[in-house]
């Protein structure tokens, strides 16, 4: 499988980081999969914003530059993993994903909050200073 270039970002298939071609530097986000889904969020002793995705998504492009600021902002917080609905379908059916973006907030490896559709980046705070501030 091919990568996915975009103006700013390459979209790598499972289990590669995105790479900001703008700053040159890699990205604190990661990659979710069907395998690793329960690693990353179950084992995790922060929040996880969970962005389900697909590279054909308009909306879905627009919001992974707002959940990249979001990643380096709150870097050792919160940890930030995206999910291709396309490749990975166990886990978005499994999730319930009817439509993307979806954001899933987990916290203890339970969903607390869902942000459908592209929203500007002081929603995505609000929601990870809410779990923070818990």
């Amino acid at each position: 499988r091919e990568s996915l270039k975009h103006d700013a970002f390459t979209v790598c298939n499972r289990g590669c980081q995105l790479i900001d071609k703008r700053r040159k530097k890699m990205s604190n986000i990661e990659t979710g999969t069907d395998t690793n889904f329960g690693e990353l969020v179950g084992n995790s002793d922060v929040p996880v914003l969970v962005d389900f995705w697909a590279p054909w998504c308009g909306p879905c492009r627009m919001v992974g530059p707002v959940l990249e600021e979001v990643a380096d902002e709150y870097k050792g917080r919160v940890k930030v993993v995206k999910v291709n609905v396309d490749e990975e379908r166990g886990i978005a059916g499994q999730m319930g994903i009817r439509s993307i973006p979806t954001v899933a907030v987990f916290k203890d490896n339970k969903v607390e909050d869902a942000i459908i559709g592209a929203r500007g980046k002081n929603d995505y705070v609000e929601a990870i200073d809410k779990l923070l501030d818990s």
